[in-house]
């Protein structure tokens, strides 16, 4: 199968279903661009989304190229634990909706470390802005990027990487610098759908080749097709699942600009809120249309050499012509999509967080000026280190590993400032250097020089319970900060009692406790069954 895969090719047709889809999409983003946009049109399109486009917009961002490449060769590799980050993913939407959402939509702030530094100080802000950043380069845009080109490559092997790489990069970037947001926002609607139709394609033609869902279920061993896996297993073991992939989730779902900027440009919290929650009733499909399709390639296409080639596996080996055509326009769309989205991220977070500070006063346009020219420079970066990632082995290790070590000071500071009153702003310094230093010293021992073998995802709650008494500790020994956390930005059980009055009259289908929980169980449900 590994020659059959190094000489896919397309039809005539489907090169001309890819380039009428691509040139179409891009030709939209760009007629949603406004040439003369001001900061919050750029950057938070107006703050006028409404909730269907919140949540195909989140689903998009999220859902990349790096997913499907990456869960299915997950699956293929150790089975469909990988799902695991998809459905406690549900988990952590609906605990943001309730919690988090409707103090950082209330402070109308641009970017999540505006949001802490109004929370402690200008130190945290920083150190957040520079953290998302480096990780929207170095994963968010690479990483998808890496993973788009392995499609890419198998239809032209002999260009490099890198040229790939920029190709995909720059078809993204047309309608980013010059959107915004707004173009963001509704090129991913249109993506988000695309995705889904690909993704049903290739799961039909999947569980048809290999002989339906009883030939799939009963053809490899009960293990890769559990999602609660013992202590020892090498991919998601039940105390990391339990503990070190929510904390994986919140940083992702909660503080990382790339996802929550679509938040931060709903109409109102209610928006916000069911734009969220749609995003996480979209990650329920996920296991039956991007992880199980990797245990098809296990039974269709055993002994592949690299698990990442799975998914393309599929794509070229199982798909007719013109519906092969859409699919790998659909991976393209995903790829550009994400890219998108985490570039508009980069951008406002150098603008706002990093550059108005230190030009205060400067006009809209000015703003609006750097923030292309940042999207272009973050761009640049990520093709640089794009390339990288493939000495790394498997994707969705990478991907986690970093987040693992580098996101728990982060969380704690976010997590604990919600509901702490308490907790201050030399606490969240100390937390944030103090921290960072715990987790380059176990990054080092664990990953580098192999000192110490720890799990990442035993290594990140680990890391998070240090960071937590650190800022417990020096918050309750310092002295407390003349900006006090006030009632707008920690939740409280009154909060709570008064939404409660606001949701008497709300009808059921409206009322986001109601969706909550039945997302929840539905999530419940899927857990049970493939436990």
């Amino acid at each position: 199968m590994g020659e059959e895969i190094g000489r896919a090719s397309l039809s005539g047709l489907d090169w001309a279903v890819v380039s009428a889809y691509l040139a179409g999409l891009v030709a939209f983003g760009l007629a949603k661009t406004r040439r003369h946009a001001e900061a919050e049109e750029y950057f938070l399109a107006s703050r006028q989304s409404t909730w269907p486009a919140i949540g195909l917009s989140l689903i998009a961002s999220n859902l990349s190229s790096t997913p499907l490449v990456g869960l299915a060769g997950a699956a293929y590799g150790m089975g469909i634990s990988a799902y695991d980050y998809e459905w406690s993913a549900v988990v952590v939407l609906v605990f943001f909706s309730a919690f988090l959402l409707p103090f950082i939509l209330a402070s109308r702030v641009y970017t999540l470390p505006e949001y802490l530094e109004r929370r402690y100080d200008r130190r945290a802000r920083i150190y957040l802005a520079v953290l998302t950043l480096c990780l929207i380069m170095a994963i968010e845009v690479a990483g998808v990027l890496y993973s788009g080109s392995l499609v890419c490559r198998l239809l032209v092997p002999d260009a490099p990487l890198w040229s790939i790489v920029t190709v995909l990069a720059g078809a993204a970037a047309i309608y980013t610098v010059l959107g915004g947001l707004r173009a963001v926002i509704n090129t991913q609607a249109v993506q988000a759908v695309v995705l889904f139709i690909g993704a049903s394609a290739i799961a039909v033609a999947a569980f048809a080749r290999a002989g339906g869902w009883e030939a799939v279920m009963h053809g490899v061993e009960p293990g890769r097709l559990s999602l609660i896996r013992p202590i020892g297993d090498p991919g998601v073991p039940w105390p990391g699942l339990l503990l070190g992939i929510p904390l994986l989730g919140f940083y992702y779902w909660c503080t990382n600009q790339a996802i929550v900027q679509r938040v931060l440009s709903a109409r109102d919290i209610d928006h916000g809120r069911r734009g969220v929650l749609l995003a996480g009733a979209l990650k329920l499909p996920v296991l039956f249309l991007m992880v199980l399709p990797g245990i098809c390639a296990l039974l269709l296409f055993p002994g592949l050499k690299q698990p990442d080639v799975a998914y393309p596996a599929l794509i070229f080996g199982l798909l007719p012509a013109g519906i092969k055509g859409l699919v790998i326009a659909s991976f393209a769309a995903a790829t550009m999509a994400s890219v998108a989205s985490s570039l508009n991220a980069a951008a406002t977070l150098f603008t706002m967080d990093i550059v108005r500070p230190a030009l205060l006063g400067a006009d809209e346009s000015r703003l609006v000026a750097i923030g292309r020219v940042a999207t272009a420079f973050c761009l640049v970066l990520s093709v640089a280190w794009a390339p990288q990632i493939e000495t790394f082995g498997v994707l969705w290790q990478y991907l986690q590993a970093i987040l693992a070590y580098a996101v728990p000071p982060t969380v704690a500071v976010v997590l604990v400032g919600m509901f702490w009153r308490g907790a201050n702003a030399a606490g969240a310094a100390a937390t944030l250097s103090l921290g960072s230093a715990c987790s380059v010293a176990l990054f080092l021992s664990n990953a580098v020089f192999g000192w110490t073998s720890m799990h990442f995802l035993y290594a990140a709650p680990l890391l998070f319970a240090i960071d937590v008494m650190i800022l417990v500790v020096v918050s309750r020994l310092a002295a407390p900060s003349a900006g006090e956390a006030s009632d707008s930005l920690v939740w409280s059980p009154c909060f709570y009692r008064e939404e409660t009055q606001r949701l008497a009259g709300v009808p059921v289908w409206r009322n986001h406790r109601v969706l909550s929980l039945a997302l929840l169980a539905l999530t419940a449900l899927v857990v049970f069954l493939f436990r």
